[in-house]
């Protein structure tokens, strides 16, 4: 059968995507930041996945606000990364697993989840920055790609419990699969960082340092926050934060944290870096 072998978060800003295609990962200003990947680039060329399933939020290249699913999950064999206009250079398509998709699909919307099915799906740097950020500079993609967006940008939003019973659920969908195929779920996004308004800029390291904590130690403690509680403590960007919340739960109760990293500011966020697999009960 299908087994999750380990669970990533990561940001997932547009800046990294232009830092990668400028070669800048030694820069000064850069170079912390993208130290803090290399053992989780490592840990993935040891255990070579099969299929990664990135969870993040479209930007506007699929959904615009007129039309916003809570949830969408990819149900093609390829997605093509498009031109946002951030000035980053697209990068080779990637390969999908339609069939695993629609299993999956399947036994979420039989788990009470509603998904929104897309068997064309553009992907964005909320989904192609994780990516770039673990396999950089290669030719084509190793391993193949599920895309599941989660709304967090027009309201009303899933709450963070809500989030982490979808990552229950999707553990259920990947573990009834009966191909054996080896999948890592990214959850991306956050941490803390506000794009507009009188807090723009803001970065709160405590809550940030306190949200890494919960989602590996004690995810109950992280469902108890609503999102209007994230949002006052991290911003409003910073409500991407219940992303991480759909890794966490399609992991089981304990985990063992392999790798931690974070650092701030990187364009007005704090980023951080989980790596997770599988604990004892």
């Amino acid at each position: 059968m299908a087994k999750i072998i380990g669970g990533i978060t990561t940001s997932h800003i547009p800046a990294i995507g232009n830092a990668m295609a400028d070669k800048k990962e030694n820069d000064p200003y850069w170079k912390r930041f993208f130290d803090g990947y290399e053992p989780v680039k490592a840990w993935l060329d040891e255990v070579k996945p099969d299929v990664a399933i990135i969870v993040y939020n479209d930007h506007g290249l699929n959904f615009f606000l007129n039309t916003v699913p809570t949830f969408a999950l990819g149900c093609a064999d390829e997605y093509h990364n498009d031109d946002e206009g951030w000035g980053i250079p697209t990068t080779a398509s990637f390969k999908g697993d339609a069939q695993f998709s629609w299993h999956l699909a399947e036994s979420l919307i039989n788990q009470n989840f509603d998904l929104t099915t897309c068997q064309e799906m553009k992907v964005d740097h909320g989904c192609v920055v994780p990516m770039s950020l673990m396999w950089r500079h290669l030719p084509e993609w190793p391993c193949k790609l599920i895309p599941l967006a989660v709304n967090t940008v027009q309201h009303p939003l899933p709450s963070a419990q809500r989030c982490y019973d979808l990552g229950k659920a999707l553990r259920k969908a990947i573990e009834s699969y009966p191909e054996d195929t080896k999948v890592v779920i990214f959850g991306t996004g956050g941490l803390s960082h506000q794009l507009q308004g009188e807090r723009a800029g803001i970065i709160d390291v405590e809550f940030d340092m306190e949200c890494m904590d919960y989602i590996v130690n004690d995810p109950d403690k992280m469902t108890a926050f609503s999102n209007t509680e994230i949002m006052e403590k991290a911003g409003t960007e910073g409500i991407e934060v219940i992303m991480w919340m759909v890794m966490r739960g399609a992991l089981a109760p304990n985990v063992n944290v392999l790798h931690k990293h974070y650092h701030a500011p990187i364009s007005n966020t704090g980023a951080g870096v989980l790596l997770l697999t599988d604990g004892k009960d």
